[in-house]
């Protein structure tokens, strides 16, 4: 895996966003859940380029981040597989692990590791995919039910808090939309040329992102989502 990666730099979902419907809500509960339980000595597991420290102003007292390669704008402080993070046990308050855990093979590892270095009464806030196309292929494993979220996290020990859908099925329809015409428009031959002109010329996204954010509002069925956000707790 090359260094340097791109990665996401900030919390903020824009309307005109390609990923509008994926990070309005997961951004939205995140701040809700580091609001709620982020604390104290702070470690970010696949970090990238720690989008979600400044969440943490005011609450934590050190943050560190860790991932198997360097970011963009080298913020990485440990590199490490996640799953085998140099850190004493029961050295941190919180853990967060955003996007990362359907993309490591020995997700169960990733698990024990944060359950390791969280001191007791110690927090995890985790999301990971349940729907979505492949990506940063071929490091791309899992994706995951709140069912399979919860037997992970009571099989590494952890008692879980909650498990939260990040939007609903129209949030669902609407990203997937988006994500098939891009993925067509990236292909400009053919029909494709007159997708592309669709896409761009009418406004797409705009006029997609605000009609399916709507029906989720009026028409919330968490039955299929994009997303699950969990808290989970290592026992006192």
């Amino acid at each position: 895996m090359r260094e340097r990666l791109e990665r996401l730099s900030q919390a903020k979902a824009s309307i005109n966003d390609a990923h509008y419907l994926h990070y309005k809500y997961l951004f939205q509960d995140l701040r809700r859940a580091v609001a709620t339980f982020g604390r104290g000595d702070v470690l970010d597991i696949g970090c990238g380029n720690k989008p979600y420290m400044e969440l943490f102003q005011g609450r934590s007292t050190s943050y560190i981040g860790c991932d198997v390669v360097q970011s963009d704008k080298d913020l990485v402080d440990i590199l490490c597989p996640a799953n085998d993070i140099p850190l004493p046990p029961a050295s941190r308050d919180t853990v967060i692990t955003t996007q990362v855990l359907e993309h490591v093979a020995d997700h169960a590892g990733v698990l024990a590791e944060a359950y390791r270095i969280l001191r007791p009464g110690g927090h995890l806030i985790a999301s990971a995919p349940m729907c979505w196309e492949h990506h940063e292929e071929p490091y791309d494993f899992f994706r995951f039910t709140k069912y399979g979220f919860d037997y992970l996290l009571k099989g590494a020990g952890f008692e879980v808090l909650e498990i939260t859908a990040n939007g609903g099925k129209w949030a669902l329809v609407g990203q997937i939309l988006l994500n098939s015409i891009r993925s067509s428009c990236e292909r400009r031959h053919g029909f494709r040329k007159f997708i592309w002109f669709v896409y761009a010329g009418l406004r797409v996204k705009w006029i997609v992102n605000g009609v399916f954010s709507w029906l989720d509002r009026i028409d919330r069925d968490d039955s299929s989502t994009l997303n699950f956000l969990v808290v989970a707790r290592k026992p006192l």
